[in-house]
C-alpha cells in the first residue's frame, strides 16, 4: 500500500486500478513518463553499445576509458544539475525539454563515427550535460502536473519503476539487436529515443512554471542541497551508502565489457546479457523489500546490503584474476 507523504495510507482507487497506475490517466503526465520511458531506453542502448565501441577502439585499456567517460558524466552532472535546478522556474520549461533531447540525439547520433578515445569523452561530456540540464527540470515539472500529493507520490514510484525496469529490459534488447546488427545501430536507437522524447514533450500542455520567492542568488541555490547534506548527520549516513552503491555500479559498468570478452571470450551479445543479469538483481531487490521491510529495519538492510558489495566484487575479483 502506498503511503502519502505525512504517512497516512493512500486510499485504494475505485476504478479497481493499480493506483499507482491511475495517475497516466492525466494526458500531459501520461505524455511526460512515456518521454521518460523511451529516452531510458534509449540510454540503456547507449550504454552497451559505449562500452563495445571502448573496447573496438581501445581493447584491453576499455576498462580505463569507460572509467574516464563515467567521470566525465559525473561531473558533467554534477556541476550543471545544481544550477538548472536553482533557475529552472526561471527558464522556459518547454525550450529546455525539448532542446536538450535534441542535443542528446545529435551526441548520440555522432558516436558511431568517433575513431578517438578523446572523441568519446567529448560528446559523454555533451551528452551528460544535456542530461544533467533535463533531469531537475523534468522532476520540477512534475509535481506542477500533478499537484494532488497522491499523484504525485504514485509518479514517484512510477518512475523509480521505469529506472529498474531499464536496467533490465535495455540490455535485454541490445542483445535481441546485436544478433540481428552491429553495435552501431544501436546508437541509432539511442537517437530515436530521445527524437521520440522531444516529439512527446512537444504533445505536451505544459503548466506555467509558479514564480518561487528566492532568498539568494543562483549560486547559493545551486549549493543549497551540497550543504544541506553536509549538515544533517543523517543524510551524511545515507551519502556514504550511495556511494558505495554508486562505486559497485560503475565496477560493473567499466569492467563487464573487459571481464566478458577478454575474460571469457564471448561475443558482443554476451556483454548484453551480463548487463540484463545486473538489472534482474536491481529488480529482485526492489521487489523483495517492501516485504523485508515489513520484519526489520531500513538500517538492518542497507548495512548488511553495503559491506556484502566489496566482499561480492572481491569475489568477481578473484575468479577472474587469472588468465582465461
Amino acid at each position: 500500500m502506498l503511503t502519502t507523504m505525512n504517512g497516512s495510507p493512500t486510499p485504494p482507487d475505485r476504478t479497481g486500478r493499480d493506483p499507482m497506475l491511475s495517475v497516466l490517466r492525466n494526458r500531459t503526465y501520461r505524455h511526460l513518463f512515456t518521454a521518460q520511458v523511451v529516452a531510458l531506453t534509449g540510454t540503456g542502448l547507449a550504454t552497451v553499445a559505449l562500452s563495445l565501441l571502448a573496447y573496438d577502439i581501445a581493447g584491453e585499456r576499455a576498462s580505463a576509458v569507460l572509467g574516464t567517460a563515467l567521470a566525465i558524466k559525473m561531473v558533467a552532472y554534477v556541476g550543471i544539475a545544481p544550477v538548472i535546478g536553482a533557475v529552472a522556474d526561471r527558464l522556459p520549461r518547454r525550450a529546455l525539454l525539448v532542446s536538450t533531447d535534441l542535443v542528446r540525439a545529435g551526441a548520440a547520433l555522432a558516436l558511431p563515427f568517433v575513431t578517438e578515445v578523446w572523441q568519446i569523452y567529448a560528446l559523454i561530456f555533451l551528452l551528460q550535460a544535456a542530461s544533467a540540464a533535463f533531469t531537475p527540470a523534468f522532476q520540477a515539472t512534475v509535481p506542477q502536473v500533478l499537484p494532488d500529493e497522491r499523484d504525485y507520490t504514485r509518479a514517484l514510484s512510477l518512475s523509480r519503476l521505469a529506472y529498474d525496469l531499464e536496467s533490465l529490459c535495455s540490455p535485454a534488447l541490445a542483445a535481441g539487436l546485436l544478433a540481428l546488427v552491429s553495435y552501431g545501430w544501436l546508437f541509432a536507437g539511442t537517437t530515436l529515443g530521445f527524437l521520440a522524447s522531444a516529439a512527446l514533450v512537444l504533445a505536451s500542455a505544459l503548466p506555467r512554471p509558479a514564480p518561487v520567492e528566492r532568498g539568494g542568488g543562483v549560486c547559493a541555490k545551486a549549493v543549497f542541497g551540497v550543504r544541506l547534506f553536509w549538515t544533517t548527520p543523517r543524510l551524511r549516513a545515507l551519502l556514504a551508502l550511495d556511494l558505495a552503491v554508486a562505486s559497485a555500479g560503475a565496477i560493473v559498468f567499466v569492467s563487464t565489457v573487459v571481464v566478458v570478452r577478454d575474460h571469457f571470450d564471448r561475443p558482443a551479445g554476451a556483454v548484453s546479457l551480463a548487463l540484463a543479469a545486473y538489472g534482474a538483481g536491481s529488480i529482485g531487490a526492489a521487489l523483495a523489500l517492501p516485504r523485508l521491510l515489513c520484519h526489520v529495519t531500513d538500517r538492518a538492510v542497507m548495512l548488511p546490503a553495503a559491506f556484502a558489495l566489496p566482499v561480492v566484487l572481491a569475489a568477481v575479483a578473484a575468479l577472474t584474476a587469472g588468465a582465461p
